[in-house]
């Protein structure tokens, strides 16, 4: 029995209507899961300013025109500028700081998402999407107010460019490859370890294209390396002096592991969840494939940053292969598991590990007291040390938390105005303070003992406070004292020990 054409085109056009809800339904999920996974970020945005950020808040509030003379080595040119005039506006609280990085975060993910739409259909740069949302990186940094945000906006800016380049013979879009990859470095230095991964998915998608691969490579080349012209002084400093920036261990292999399964629990049950759906989906359909070259371009933007900064840190004294670091290599990461799900062909599949992803994200992040915080402050440790020390104005020596401390005098008559100090300047002392470097060297034992003979002929009670890299120090400060003091820890916070030396016989 046939049947009739027009009951075929009503069937045709029903279809449509039904492909077309489903499709509207699904985005509408995935962007409930994505708004979802943004919350996220806002878990511990009004946390205490951890070390780093005190130290942008330091550069910035004299105000504009003495940023430039309170940039230290290796500090982003242009970042500082931004964080000064968007705080003109949202103001220099703890929120306020990090208005910046939301926003360029915010940024980052919509820029990643117009990159996953030159390699997959809208579902499927959804998820590309949602897996760089809820990468723990992007989590961290997305309220960091430091240039990390920044840097990965930048690169996903190149990397969107660099799709486009795919298909054009533009010499301009050449031109603002080279100018955009330049700006990634300019944000934070160790950017650049994406660099070789995006110049090798240049070369493997045009390298065939003879005259304007050549001419589109000078052009790009020419562009990046004038503007990092600027940039060669404090990159010369940090490798002829590697030890002076060091502040991480020799990473292990493990760590490599959690880099590219970030958030371990989360991915696990999200991987379970897909795999269960696959086994009890009997529509599974292949996916239109995605050009090889792309393929290549995706791994090529996660291993190279990966594989450079972990070489480096494991061949050189330059232990760069920190926590934040890697945030450089998330967006090829999550391109390269949207990949991976892209090869399953089932929606059910892809929405049963996202919602699972999201479920197990959010679970973590809500039940753990520690996600609320941003990083160890020296604020619990500054409020108890004024608290102590202000009825009798007790000076407090502080041991710096920077490493680069240890190479350089101390500030003795202005340690609060000092960059190795700059947790002083957020968090106030109304105290005096002498300023102690990091480890215990030369120079700590030299002011400490002075300071010590001083205290002991005026009787003074004073106190010391320093983080776990420098106990050592405090442990020395108690041994010395030990014979005219009483030394009491007034508590730990954060990791910051604070100790009072009271001398014996007072009160008595």
């Amino acid at each position: 029995m046939s049947i009739p054409v027009d009951t075929a085109k009503e069937s045709g056009r029903e279809a449509i209507r039904w492909g077309t809800h489903r499709s509207r339904t699904e985005s509408g999920i995935y962007l409930l899961m994505l708004l979802a996974g943004v919350s996220i970020w806002l878990i511990a945005i009004g946390s205490p300013l951890w070390l780093d950020e005190t130290a942008d808040y330091w550069i910035i509030h004299r105000g504009i025109w003495q940023i430039g003379a309170r940039l230290g080595p290796l500090e982003s040119p242009i970042y500082p500028y931004i964080l000064w005039f968007v705080t003109r506006v949202t103001g220099t609280s703890e929120i306020g700081m990090r208005v910046p990085s939301v926003l360029a975060m915010l940024g980052a993910a919509y820029v990643l998402y117009r990159c996953a739409r030159h390699l997959f259909d809208r579902e499927m740069a959804l998820v590309a999407t949602l897996l760089f949302c809820l990468n723990p990186i992007v989590i961290s940094e997305s309220i960091d107010a430091r240039p990390y945000a920044f840097e990965i906006l930048a690169t996903n800016l190149a990397i969107l460019v660099l799709l486009r380049l795919r298909r054009s013979d533009s010499l301009w879009l050449a031109g603002l490859f080279g100018l955009l990859s330049a700006l990634i470095v300019y944000f934070h230095f160790l950017g650049a370890a994406v660099l070789p991964g995006l110049l090798a998915g240049f070369i493997v998608w045009k390298w065939r294209e003879g005259k304007i691969f050549w001419q589109q490579l000078g052009v790009g080349l020419a562009a990046c390396g004038v503007a990092f012209v600027p940039l060669i002084p404090d990159l010369r400093a940090l490798f002829h002096h590697p030890g002076t920036h060091v502040f991480e261990k020799s990473p292990s292999p493990v760590l490599l592991l959690w880099i590219f399964l970030p958030g371990l629990l989360p991915f696990a049950g999200a991987v379970f969840a897909g795999l269960s759906t696959a086994a009890v989906d009997v529509k599974i359909r292949p996916r239109a494939s995605v050009d090889r070259r792309d393929v290549l371009l995706c791994f090529f933007l996660a291993l190279a940053p990966v594989g450079l900064l972990y070489g480096i840190s494991v061949a050189t004294p330059i232990h760069m292969f920190a926590f934040r670091h890697e945030l450089t290599a998330v967006s090829g990461i999550s391109l390269c598991w949207a990949l991976g799900l892209n090869l399953l062909g089932s929606r059910a599949v892809r929405m049963a590990f996202s919602i699972v992803l999201v479920g197990a994200t959010a679970t973590l992040y809500l039940a753990s007291p520690s996600a609320r915080q941003h990083d160890y402050s020296w604020k619990g440790a500054l409020a108890a040390a004024e608290r102590s020390a202000a009825p009798d104005d007790a000076p407090v020596l502080v041991c710096s938390d920077y490493p680069e401390s240890n190479f350089v005098p101390m500030p003795l008559n202005n340690a609060k105005e000092s960059r190795y100090f700059s947790q002083l300047a957020y968090y106030r002392l109304s105290v005096p303070v002498v300023p102690l470097p990091r480890a215990l060297n030369a120079e700590a034992k030299q002011v400490g003992w002075e300071f010590l003979q001083r205290a002991e002929q005026k009787h003074e009670r004073f106190l010391a406070m320093g983080y776990k890299y420098s106990y050592r120090t405090l442990d020395w400060l108690a041994q010395q004292a030990a014979a005219v003091y009483r030394v009491k820890v007034l508590g730990v916070y954060d990791g910051v020990k604070v100790l009072e030396f009271e001398p014996k016989g007072a009160g008595a």
